[in-house]
């Protein structure tokens, strides 16, 4: 027995499944704990199924929209948002373990300098600021993150 948790990097996460189109409204409401949600981007992962749930008591408590581009390898995880009584108890990264263990390249995010809990987390998967971008948010700049 390794004492591993439902978070822990290195088994995948029994509470993470791909969003279902009954997950949509539960989703739609974690959305708006982003600082700059993206409706129809989410939209557009929902329809193509790109969406990934964490779940809890048969209910979606966090979701990760990772967005391919065809015509460069990797992903870029345009929102991740966990409902804040889920929050510190492994649901972020069970879902960004998820995409990274399917990646098939270099794996992209875009984060506010301010979020501690963020930076630390994805500091610990791997990722790397390689870009600030100016005025990114309405209060502020972005890091951009990267994992090969």
């Amino acid at each position: 027995m390794t004492g591993e948790s439902p978070g822990d990097r290195h088994a995948p996460d029994p509470r993470v499944r791909a969003a279902r189109p009954a997950d949509a409204n539960q989703i739609r409401g974690l959305q708006g704990h982003l600082r700059q949600p993206n409706p129809d981007l989410l939209e557009y992962g929902l329809a193509v199924g790109s969406a990934l749930v964490s779940v809890a008591d048969g209910r979606a408590v966090g979701y990760l929209l990772p967005v391919d581009a065809p015509n460069r390898p990797g992903v870029h995880l345009a929102e991740l948002a966990v409902a804040p009584d889920y929050r510190r108890k492994g649901r972020a990264r069970g879902l960004l373990s998820a995409v990274l263990a399917d990646a098939t390249g270099p794996v992209t995010l875009q984060a506010h300098p301010d979020n501690d809990a963020a930076l630390s987390l994805y500091e610990e998967l791997g990722f790397e600021v390689v870009d600030r971008r100016a005025d990114a948010y309405a209060d502020g700049d972005a890091l951009v993150l990267r994992r090969e």
